[in-house]
């Protein structure tokens, strides 16, 4: 995805010109993107695109790079009061008469800090979201905090940090890091990005990352050194900031950012299960947290933050739940949204799915979709899939949650009615997993599948025939999918509740009986698993426990967890108990 359709301006400032790129609409509140090393402006087409149709989104190729020229000398050129003027003047040029709202990434970020806290640049930003990349200020008050007080911790996380930070010292090697560029590194360089961060391509990096690479060895030259040092103690943030750290970030250290409060008072902080270069590997969840904090500033506030007990995990994932409409869905869904995810809420049942996702925005879901879709129905699957994908992206967590009852005798069963539970219980787990497995897996990120199986899936019993070999298959399908999928980051997890509180009783078909009787039987049942009362929000948190601990199988109720017990050590007590007729 390239900046096509991009408007493209020339900006002059202190002797050179930088290429800017602008999208959407100018009446729209203004966002910058800055790109780090050693990107350029191409490192934000992704996110670009999905903010352009709510702001006047901005990029510009920092001094050197891309389509902007470079300073002569080099040496000198590139310090943080130099890249300050070259902002100021894209953000008076593109929003002369308003402030704009920064997002910085990697070195794009380390230089927005400089701007988010010099005086001069104090009324032009609005907001700044922050990813992968600290102030130099900030991190020499944080290395002297720690060399002054060399507790055990502190050491260690001078050391961590020390070891991450090898690529620093490398490019202060004079000449090297320029031949390795224009050299082997230079035309090795996508091709490992694509292997250790699965990072796409699709246009990035552009062709001229040697020569960017290059110049920007001087950006770590100019001002790495000189900040540690002697670091500004006046380094405090004049506008709100919201921080996002990649977990797995190679280069940075989350420690990085203890005490942060105390230079940006008005702080939003969100953690991403990713790698470094998330404006290319996570571009929706990016996107929505930058558009949600533009957004909540513009209107004179910051963004609530999610206060559910997995909010570090799940904030801005986006999760699709089937069967959303009512019961476990339903339930999963909230609990999902409690922690701050985006919820794509499914069922067939176009009004509920709406209720769901509306609830679920009142919850914590920054954001929430309803899609009334049948998951037996092939082509519809597809459609949706296609449909996620395009508008909200790709799926980090999928729960298969939609499913049917069916009681009564093998005999008593019709073709028909093992046709309708195989296509609700196992087609549309299998058409959910086949499809946005597949996305997942396509992007390189992980994720993780949930199928709700049941305990009926390892407890045999006379009255259950197709109910439960449904259920049997769905559990195999999950842990044969399980095995496939380890290697690209993919957890499956199978969760198998036993007797839960849901509607799925009063829906229940009962087979051999006249409608009369059927009407009885369903009566009752909902009864009896009215008195047992186990709510569907302790499958909802059993589920999300069991994304986190990447839980193979999950038997949920006590009834549930001792059958799976029986199941291993005793088959033929529960061998037994299949046989004994249910109560009518």
């Amino acid at each position: 995805m390239t900046l096509d359709g991009a408007r493209e301006r020339r900006v002059r400032t202190g002797g050179i010109e930088l290429c800017v790129a602008e999208l959407g609409d100018p009446a729209d509140p203004t966002v910058i993107l800055v790109h780090g090393y050693p990107d350029t402006k191409e490192v934000w087409s992704q996110v670009a695109v999905r903010l352009a149709d709510r702001f006047h989104v901005v990029l510009y190729d920092v001094r050197g790079h891309g389509s902007s020229t470079a300073p002569r000398p080099l040496r000198g050129g590139f310090t943080l009061e130099k890249l300050t003027d070259d902002f100021l003047a894209v953000a008076d040029a593109v929003s002369p008469d308003r402030p704009v709202h920064l997002v910085g990434h990697d070195w794009g970020s380390v230089q927005s800090w400089e701007f988010v806290t010099v005086a001069r640049a104090e009324g032009r930003i609005a907001s700044f979201t922050s990813m992968s990349g600290p102030s130099l200020d900030h991190l020499g008050h944080w290395t002297k905090g720690r060399l002054k007080r060399p507790t055990p911790r502190a050491v260690a996380q001078l050391l961590g940090q020390g070891r991450r930070s090898w690529y620093v010292y490398a490019l202060h090697t004079p000449v090297l890091p320029e031949l390795a560029w224009r050299g082997p590194l230079g035309r090795r360089w996508p091709k490992l990005l694509a292997r250790l961060e699965k990072v796409s391509g699709d246009g990035y990096p552009t062709a001229s990352l040697p020569t960017d690479a290059a110049n920007g060895a001087w950006l770590y030259r100019d001002n790495v050194r000189s900040r540690l040092r002697r670091p500004r103690t006046d380094a405090h943030a004049h506008a709100p900031v919201q921080l996002i750290t990649p977990l797995g970030d190679a280069f940075l250290s989350e420690r990085l950012y203890d005490g942060l409060e105390r230079w940006a008072p008005r702080l939003v902080r969100r953690t991403l299960d990713a790698k470094h270069w998330i404006p290319r590997t996570r571009p929706d969840q990016v996107a929505a947290w930058i558009g949600e904090f533009v957004t909540a500033n513009e209107g004179g506030r910051l963004p609530t933050t999610a206060t559910g007990p997995y909010a570090q995990r799940f904030g801005g994932q986006l999760v699709l739940v089937t069967g959303a409409g009512s019961g476990i869905g339903r339930a999963t869904a909230f609990a999902f949204a409690e922690s701050g995810a985006r919820v794509v809420a499914v069922d067939r049942d176009a009004e509920s799915a709406a209720r769901t996702a509306e609830l679920a925005r009142l919850v914590g879901a920054p954001e929430a979709w309803a899609e009334p879709v049948d998951v037996t129905d092939e082509a519809a699957m597809e459609k949706l899939a296609e449909k996620v994908a395009a508008e909200y992206g790709v799926v980090d967590v999928l729960v298969n949650n939609a499913g049917i009852g069916i009681s009564g005798s093998f005999f008593d069963t019709t073709p028909e009615d093992w046709k309708k539970v195989l296509d609700v219980n196992l087609w549309g787990v299998i058409h959910g997993c086949r499809l946005f497995g597949k996305q997942m897996a396509e992007r390189g990120q992980g994720g993780h599948i949930v199928n709700i199986a049941s305990a009926a899936a390892y407890q045999p019993s006379k009255a259950l025939p197709a109910y439960s070999t449904s259920k049997a298959a769905v559990l195999m399908l999950s842990e044969c999918l399980r095995a496939e999928l380890a290697g690209q980051g993919i957890g499956v997890s199978a969760i198998c509740p036993g007797f839960v509180n849901t509607n799925i009783t009063t829906t229940a078909r009962f087979t051999g009986v006249d409608a009369e009787e059927q009407a009885r039987r369903q009566k009752r049942t909902a009864r009896l698993y009215g008195l047992r009362n186990y709510p569907p929000e302790k499958v909802a948190s059993a589920i999300l426990r069991a994304v986190v601990r990447n839980e193979a199988v999950a038997p949920v109720t006590p009834e549930a967890r001792g059958a799976h017990l029986m199941s291993r050590f005793v088959p033929g007590a529960l061998r037994a108990l299949a046989r004994l007729d249910p109560p009518l």
